[in-house]
């Protein structure tokens, strides 16, 4: 049986259940997909994998919205591990989702150039081992001004459109510090280099899980993935904290209140 028979077969065995009240799914939307919530009685034959769309951030609207309910997510690994840091800032309740966890493809992992295409517990599919990113092992053999050099020509086709900072499941404040002026330049395209991405780096410098949601968003097709991966290989060798990895790990940058 192929791989999105298999996950149909689990979607319908956990709506039958009576557990959940609905399961998060993709569902064929040509020429993609769209986030689904299919309920117990529905017909499960446009359920798809693929294209890869973000559902965390979903997930978190519908748990808002329905306070008293369990919800089912088919989930892929960087959507476990987005989760997982998302439930550590107090985002969503783990507890009310039960996920039926997904490995990647070779192809898929291919496609986001992953490190990580697999979940923790696999309930569907077949472990493929992830890659090394190879535009960050050529960013790397830069010189620190050939660095910079680059990103200035990268962050200067940026228009401020904010979906690099929508797609992503970490960005998660009540108040954007890339919409307030005293930072970020309004009216200005694009914005003055390197504040607006700087911020929003440090934001998510060590929740980032890996997803390429904010290079996939970006419409000037910048290399954002890049950036993050550097970032998040370097809150591992300062800190030896994985976003991602265990919901026990304490997140370094956040601070707790001892009164």
């Amino acid at each position: 049986m192929d791989r999105v028979s298999l996950v149909r077969d689990a979607v319908k065995k956990l709506l039958d259940s009576g557990e959940v009240a609905g399961v998060l799914a993709l569902r064929a939307n040509w020429p993609a997909s769209a986030p689904h919530l299919y309920r117990p009685g529905d017909d499960l034959g446009d359920l798809v994998l693929w294209p890869k769309y973000s559902l965390p951030k979903i997930m978190d609207k519908l748990l808002d919205a329905e306070p008293d309910v369990r919800l089912g997510m088919v989930t892929r690994g960087c959507e476990e591990r987005g989760l997982i840091e998302m439930a550590k800032h107090n985002q969503v309740d783990l507890g009310r989702i039960e996920m039926i966890t997904v490995a990647c493809t070779a192809e898929e992992r291919d496609e986001c150039r992953c490190a990580w295409p697999y979940p923790s517990r696999i309930d569907v599919g077949e472990k493929v081992e992830g890659i090394a990113d190879k535009l960050v092992a050529e960013h790397e053999a830069l010189s620190l001004e050939e660095r910079t050099a680059f990103w200035q020509k990268q962050f200067a086709r940026c228009v401020k459109c904010y979906a690099c900072r929508t797609a992503c499941p970490q960005c998660f404040c009540e108040t954007c510090a890339l919409e307030d002026k005293l930072w970020v330049e309004t009216g200005v395209m694009a914005p003055p280099f390197p504040s607006y991405h700087l911020i929003r780096a440090y934001h998510t410098v060590a929740k980032c899980v890996g997803c390429t949601e904010c290079e996939r968003a970006c419409p000037a097709d910048i290399p954002l993935t890049v950036l993050y991966t550097l970032l998040r290989r370097d809150a591992e060798s300062m800190f030896g904290y994985v976003p991602g990895r265990s919901v026990e790990d304490q997140p370094p940058l956040v601070v707790e209140t001892l009164w």
